[in-house]
């Protein structure tokens, strides 16, 4: 059967064949056999290619689920939750982009079911339809691509990750719009990148296409013929298996790329470029590209991961670690990445352990000896917490360096105030209500909304401002450049009226880091924790004058810090976060 659609072989575009209207082009990526088989991050790879090329590039991803966004879903369920600057919670995926590309990603570039749902259904009830029945065709399409056109404002290209696999029923209003979108955008602004895997079965030896070939089909049964089609493997694709997806997918040899398994994802976009992958898409969409690629430095960072010049191995203490018999790292993702970008710009090589807190409750502390560092990230709730200040009393006494994060914060200062301050019992109320020195406590409007039993998209989210005292902390944001960068983030924001709650009442110097949390240190107890040598380094005061503690230090430990914060989410490959470079830094002394 003969396709209605130009050939895959891609040409260069002659200037009078260029529109003289700028046009967003759109990149729709797609996955089959499997879910997990690395979409966002060959999302997040093309659109670095493209940006080294010189264009503005945005990126969307589309979670066909009816929640209305991740802020409710387990980690073990969906992943760790991402937070953006103005506080959204959403799919790990848009980390990536953030991670690859530089930039800080909006909340509504996460697209989900339940959002398009709710619109539409909040629209009727408002009788913006004008009586009309409301249906899948047009009107959730036509929301779908509303939200896509509204991300795609002021970029040169818009590349729309569709989550799930070709094939799943929730997958299908999705790729009707993008199908869409080729009619009305034109052939030459619309282009569908599609990964597939290819499994190698221990007892066979072989790696089989079969699924592959399938899962190709599949989509064009929904109308979209792939431009691309990446595919995923343990190994490299060899020129036998290219030639037989060809053969059967009537797909170009050379639009078929090879995406084995690697050491590390930053690598992928070099691996692309190798098979000129950026070339051939710019050649698709009719574009030229904008300058010419320089991959020198991302090159050196990547060889440092792969290559370092020495090893630590750092314990991170959680609760959200095992699923039945596997371990999943994709529950501290960011805090895994942000110690690799740390330890690419120091030249180490970081070994991490993933130790449920729990063992440690059972086993001791013995678990921990071979360690160069201690982290304890977010958590909530009961369930593993005296095994994370077991840990953290460790690391205090032992003079191991120790970075807490959120809850590892709160419980630093539980520990502190047991251990140091003589507060027998002392506890987050969020653990135990009856404590008798609630050191960690709930703020007063968190209270109201608990007792609504309102969860999603209610805690403190997104990014705040904290002012820095002299010490660590204050140090290592000068020593990265990271102050100065968030200095003009903060002028920034106080130009939008409504994100000047944000900021509240700032003393220079201050930072901006994100935050998702409803528990606070209680100021009542400050002034005694600071008595007994805890460093209070940086606060947000609100516009009411309520100061809330951001990050703690000990000025004599070799490096024990923790922020309220989640510095891990805005770390950068070559622009590491300032708490896991000093953290890094100090383990490998």
């Amino acid at each position: 059967m003969t396709r209605n659609r130009p050939t895959h072989k891609v040409r260069q575009a002659t200037s009078s064949e260029v529109s003289s209207e700028k046009q967003t082009k759109l990149i729709f990526v797609t996955g089959g056999v499997m879910s997990g088989v690395g979409k966002g991050v060959a999302a997040a790879s093309i659109a670095k290619i493209l940006q080294e090329n010189g264009f503005s590039v945005n990126v969307v991803k589309i979670d066909p689920y009816i929640n209305y966004d991740a802020g409710t879903l387990r980690p073990t369920e969906h992943g760790e939750v991402w937070v953006t600057d103005d506080g959204g919670e959403i799919d790990q995926d848009l980390g990536n982009y953030e991670r690859f590309l530089g930039i800080d990603i909006p909340k509504k570039n996460n697209i989900t079911t339940g959002q398009i749902y709710k619109e539409i259904i909040d629209r009727e009830r408002r009788g913006e339809y004008l009586g009309q029945t409301v249906e899948y065709i047009p009107h959730v399409i036509d929301e779908i691509k509303r939200r896509i056109r509204e991300c795609s404002d002021g970029y040169d290209i818009l590349i729309v990750e569709i989550g799930g696999t070709v094939g799943e029923y929730q997958n299908m209003p999705y790729l009707f719009a993008a199908k869409s979108f080729g009619l009305e955008l034109g052939w030459e602004n619309v282009c569908h990148v599609f990964i597939t895997y290819l499994p190698v079965p221990t007892h066979i030896g072989e790696m089989k296409t079969k699924p592959a070939q399938q899962s190709v089909n599949l989509l064009n049964e929904q109308g979209i013929f792939p431009d691309f089609v990446l595919c995923r493997s343990s190994v490299a694709l060899d020129d036998v298996r290219k030639k037989k997806i060809q053969t059967m997918t009537n797909i170009s040899i050379d639009s078929i790329i090879s995406a084995p398994d690697i050491k590390t994802i930053y690598k992928i976009p070099l691996n692309f470029e190798e098979e000129s992958l950026g070339e051939k898409i710019l050649r698709r969409l009719r574009l030229k590209a904008a300058k010419k690629p320089d991959w020198t430095r991302w090159k050196k960072l990547v060889s440092n991961i792969e290559n370092p010049s020495g090893r630590i191995k750092i314990a991170i203490v959680g609760k959200y670690v095992d699923t039945g018999a596997f371990t999943l790292a994709d529950s501290y993702i960011s805090v895994n990445h942000a110690l690799g970008h740390a330890g690419a710009s120091l030249g180490v090589g970081v070994e991490i352990g993933w130790v449920d807190a729990k063992q440690i409750e059972k086993s001791g502390i013995g678990i921990l000896k071979d360690y160069d560092g201690i982290i304890v990230p977010v958590g909530f709730g009961a369930t593993g917490v005296e095994g994370k200040i077991t840990a953290i009393k460790y690391a205090r006494e032992k003079n191991i360096p120790f970075l807490g994060l959120c809850f590892g914060l709160q419980l630093a200062v539980v520990e502190y105030a047991r251990s140091v301050c003589n507060l027998a019992g002392a506890n987050s109320v969020e653990v135990n209500p009856k404590t008798p020195h609630p050191v960690i406590d709930i703020q007063p409007a968190q209270k109201e909304i608990l007792a609504q039993n309102m969860y999603g998209g209610t805690m403190r989210l997104g990014a705040y401002a904290a002012s820095l005292k002299k010490g660590i902390v204050l140090d290592l944001y000068k020593k990265t450049g990271r102050l100065a960068r968030d200095k003009e983030k903060l002028e920034q924001l106080k130009k939008d009226e409504s994100q000047k709650f944000r900021l509240g009442i700032i003393d220079e110097p201050a930072v901006l880091e994100r935050h998702r949390h409803r528990y606070e240190v209680n100021p009542k107890y400050v002034s005694v924790l600071e008595d007994n040598g805890l460093f209070f380094s940086g606060h947000h005061t609100r516009f009411d004058r309520t100061k809330l503690m951001e990050f703690i230090e000990l000025p004599k430990h070799k490096f024990f810090v923790a922020t309220q914060s989640h510095p891990e989410f805005k770390s950068r490959l070559g622009d590491p976060s300032p708490l896991f470079f000093g953290f890094v830094d100090a383990c490998r002394k």
